[in-house]
């Protein structure tokens, strides 16, 4: 179970990633070594899963991005897109959902062109069906979670 102290070394280790424990031990009111045997009981306990770079994707060149809706060609196949996905770099996310469809996936690509490419592969490689909304701008994107 996480207490106050560990919400609080989240909360800052998600505002900033690369601050010293010693930073985030002024903020939580705890010793260095006290946030780094926290911060080290958070990872063992995959509470903490990893620490990540955010990247501008169009200062990388990925400038359409889209919400994939996905439903198997036939129902009777196995249960196992996640898997099939896995090799197109452009699925940044996939997301199991109750409704019509199956799966979401988030993706991206360079250009519109390189979206329809992309959904003919996934359509041919992973016989499935799709339904696709481009994504015009977006107001926000990974959004600190807020444990509790």
């Amino acid at each position: 179970m996480l207490d106050d102290r560990d919400i609080r070394i989240l909360a800052a280790l998600q505002r900033d990633a690369r601050a010293t424990y010693a930073d985030i031990g002024e903020r939580v009111g705890l010793a260095p070594s006290s946030v780094h045997e926290r911060v080290r009981k958070l990872e063992a306990a995959k509470v903490l899963r990893g620490y990540h770079a955010d990247v501008d994707p169009e200062a990388v060149g990925l400038f359409v991005t889209a919400l994939v809706s996905v439903t198997p060609l036939d129902p009777r196949q196995p249960d196992d897109l996640p898997a099939r996905v896995l090799e197109f770099p452009e699925v940044l996310d996939c997301h199991s959902v109750a409704g019509a469809e199956n799966y979401i996936l988030k993706v991206r690509t360079r250009s519109t062109s390189d979206m329809e490419d992309f959904l003919r592969r996934l359509r041919d490689k992973a016989e499935v069906q799709t339904r696709t909304t481009i994504v015009l701008s977006t107001a926000f994107e990974h959004r600190p979670l807020s444990p509790g």
